[in-house]
């Protein structure tokens, strides 16, 4: 690598973006040695500005999480938002999923693009990916912004059983994949989205491995980063979603307790507030940011030499 280089050239893959009239960064596959072949959205970080990686949530993909996003971050910074591990055009694999490996696939994104540093963006199960972004790869990450997620998910008897039933019906999953979509789309696609939107995210959703889906579900329960949370050494803002129904607002709170010199954006929001109410989300997401690279090492367009 050398620097945070120019954008490879991008393919198009545009096409059923447009049809659906949303207004999307260019995005492309991009074959990850090793890894396999993965689709991003990519966009040069103007002057002096740093990227940000997006990291989105459990049963999304870039696309669903970030739309609504991405207008706001483009021309402040640089924008690099890929699909997960059997999400949307992730990575396919037969390996089963595992979040240290979305972490290294990002990274791995990152090498391909010849971009050294970023601030890590993380939605939800996002979180925990960009958790461990820094924990394994701690050179490359500015700082952390962490929404609607925690450090861990599965605290009380009832997390447990509810986590647990995630992996039983994992071995399941191939013969269920219509039942498994119409799950895990009913939130989102609820609200006053119109119908070019609702058809354009059940696509979205189309994209999944339900196998890999469950999985991932699975893997987010036995997700607990506490023992080392207050180790990161980088800057860490929260956008703390109030009224989420599916991480508590005391777990976000607790991580933000633990991590030293963290802050938080509280918005009165569900889970989906990205989706539910984008302007909400989008104000507190932008001061975060702002906290985060206040308090980095970034100068003049590059990091100082206090980047470990």
């Amino acid at each position: 690598m050398s620097g945070d280089a120019a954008i490879a050239p991008r393919e198009a893959s545009q096409r059923d973006d447009q049809q659906n009239r949303l207004v999307l960064p260019r995005g492309r596959h991009y074959d990850l040695p090793g890894r396999g072949r993965t689709f991003a959205r990519v966009v040069e970080a103007p002057p002096g500005a740093p990227t940000l990686l997006l990291l989105h949530g459990w049963t999304a993909t870039a696309d669903l999480n970030w739309y609504s996003s991405y207008s706001a971050l483009e021309g402040k910074y640089g924008l690099v938002a890929l699909d997960h591990r059997g999400h949307g055009r992730g990575i396919r694999s037969r390996t089963p999923f595992r979040l240290t490996d979305c972490a290294d696939d990002a990274v791995a994104l990152l090498d391909e693009l010849g971009i050294d540093h970023v601030i890590a963006v993380g939605y939800s199960m996002g979180g925990p990916i960009a958790q461990l972004i820094w924990r394994r790869h701690p050179k490359r990450v500015l700082g952390l912004v962490l929404c609607a997620t925690a450090a861990s998910f599965s605290t009380t008897k009832q997390d447990h059983v509810r986590f647990a039933m995630i992996g039983t019906l994992a071995q399941a999953a191939k013969v269920i994949p219509r039942a498994l979509r119409q799950l895990i789309g009913s939130q989102l696609l609820t609200g006053k989205s119109g119908k070019d939107l609702r058809q354009w995210a059940i696509g979205e959703m189309r994209r999944h491995d339900p196998l890999r889906l469950i999985q991932a579900g699975h893997r987010i329960g036995l997700f607990d980063s506490r023992r080392w949370l207050r180790t990161i050494d980088v800057p860490v803002s929260a956008v703390v979603t109030t009224n989420d129904e599916v991480v508590s607002v005391s777990r976000q709170r607790e991580m933000l307790e633990v991590i030293p010199g963290a802050t938080g954006h509280e918005v009165d929001g569900s889970h989906t507030v990205c989706v539910g109410q984008p302007h909400v989300f989008r104000q507190a997401l932008l001061s975060a940011i702002t906290d985060v690279l206040g308090k980095s090492n970034w100068t003049e367009g590059k990091p100082t030499d206090t980047v470990k």
